[in-house]
């Protein structure tokens, strides 16, 4: 059988010093300036690619990406607000925030009355700056705390955005990490927000340290990271890869990763995907406030792989959903607000979610017929009259009893209970002492992977 990956317990006790890594990784990317083009999104990947080494493709501006065309390239060198007295009330150096994303520059001198259309604020947050953009409509504008706004008095303002749109390129970056099968695993983390830690520089970051991981292990399953801008980024991507998607068998979309929520895993679009069942059986037997939320076309890059031309079977995973925190798309969604303990917990449980995959394998059991003699084998107590089957016992009994031939490891353990980490170990000692044979996947998941692989458009 070809090699799987065991998340055992000392890969579980190495999740707090990983999550400082990945806490540190997210402190150097914060006070880059992001968008979904230009010189920050560069820097920020030149920075993941210490960590990891990526492929970069530079997606010239103007090319067209399935309905969409890849817009200019955006650069912003500086942008502020002087009132009346010459004081600066709002200045991009002090917060990458402060200015609408893409804002078209400008340089001139206006009234109050005139410039307030342009300036965002949260009145029920007065003290937070939001995160505002206008990416497909010439727009310029700055946002500020509401304390700020209300406090301002009527009188000209010096308004300045040094900033230009001319012809670039979008930058996409990915890893791909070769198992023993070409079926792959799609990894997507969006790269475009600025100085966002939980959105979106958490997913990218726990990405970044799961690639790291996995480039040092053998496993089932290639695995493919792929860092672009949301929406346009994974429109683009899969633009350019339309006819390789084919050999992408489940996907993933990271973000949110470092809050002290319960985490949420959103459907595929069928809902019932392999991927599915193993995330929804990772989260439920490992924290009892985990959510399985349904499938619906707002959201994140999966709705882009869910599309019905692309039809990629590709989830969500993350701890308090979009929109469902008071900091999202706020400057109070910084360094403070993510924990080195929760990023740590979300890198083992994406392990844990991989382990499930790359497990799930289909037996036949070798002696059906009654119970094979396991204590001759090593493979029990020598001695009968305990009432607690210690669980390895039990899972090894299982796992014979269930190996049919059709039912999966993963299904196992949703009847049983017990962890696929558990259930995997058992029957990699029933397969050594001669109890079980792995069926192929490609002998019991002909035309379509049990329904769990990419169709593309005929």
């Amino acid at each position: 059988m070809a090699a799987q990956l065991s998340i055992d317990q000392s890969i579980a006790e190495q999740a707090s010093a990983v999550g400082h890594e990945i806490y540190g990784l997210i402190e150097r990317l914060y006070p880059i300036c992001r968008s979904i083009t230009g010189p920050g999104l560069r820097a920020s990947i030149a920075m993941l690619r210490e960590i990891v080494p990526l492929e970069v493709d530079e997606v010239p501006s103007s090319t067209q990406v399935f309905d969409w065309t890849v817009p200019p390239e955006w650069r912003i060198s500086e942008a502020y607000v002087e009132d009346p007295g010459g004081k600066r009330i709002v200045d991009f150096s002090r917060s990458n925030l402060s200015v609408v994303s893409y804002s078209t520059p400008i340089d001139t001198v206006m009234s109050l009355d005139e410039l307030r259309p342009h300036l965002h604020s949260l009145p029920e947050r007065p003290d937070w700056i939001p995160f505002r953009t206008s990416y497909y409509t010439p727009n310029w504008g700055f946002c500020l705390p509401d304390r700020v706004l209300q406090s301002l008095s009527a009188g000209k303002y010096r308004v300045v955005i040094r900033s230009s749109l001319a012809p670039g390129s979008l930058t996409l970056a990915e890893h791909l990490h070769r198992g023993a099968t070409p079926d792959e695993v799609l990894i997507f983390a969006h790269t475009c927000h600025p100085s966002l830690c939980n959105d979106n520089l958490s997913g990218v970051a726990v990405a970044t340290y799961l690639a790291r991981f996995l480039s040092e292990r053998p496993t089932r399953y290639s695995y493919r990271f792929v860092f672009a801008p949301a929406t346009i980024g994974s429109i683009a991507w899969l633009a350019r890869h339309e006819a390789e998607l084919s050999r992408i068998r489940y996907g993933l979309v990271l973000s949110l990763l470092g809050d002290a929520g319960p985490f949420h895993y959103k459907l595929t679009r069928k809902g019932d995907h392999e991927i599915d069942r193993a995330l929804r059986h990772v989260l439920l037997t490992q924290q009892r406030e985990a959510k399985v939320l349904p499938f619906s076309p707002w959201g994140y890059d999966e709705r882009q792989f869910a599309s019905p031309g692309i039809n990629l079977p590709v989830g969500r995973l993350t701890r308090t959903p979009n929109g469902e925190f008071a900091q999202y798309h706020t400057s109070a969604d910084d360094l403070g607000y993510v924990s080195p303990e929760a990023l740590g917990e979300s890198w083992l449980t994406c392990l844990r979610a991989m382990e499930a995959l790359e497990n799930n394998v289909r037996y036949l059991n070798l002696s059906p017929k009654g119970e094979p003699q396991l204590g001759r084998r090593g493979l029990y107590r020598s001695t009968g009259g305990y009432q607690n089957i210690p669980e390895r016992q039990f899972a090894l009994l299982w796992v014979l009893n269930q190996s049919d031939g059709q039912t999966s490891l993963l299904e196992i353990a949703e009847r049983s209970g017990l962890s696929m980490h558990l259930l995997a170990s058992a029957a990699n000692d029933l397969e050594r002492a001669g109890l079980l044979q792995a069926i192929s996947d490609r002998a019991t998941e002909q035309g379509g992977q049990d329904g769990d692989g990419a169709t593309t458009p005929s």
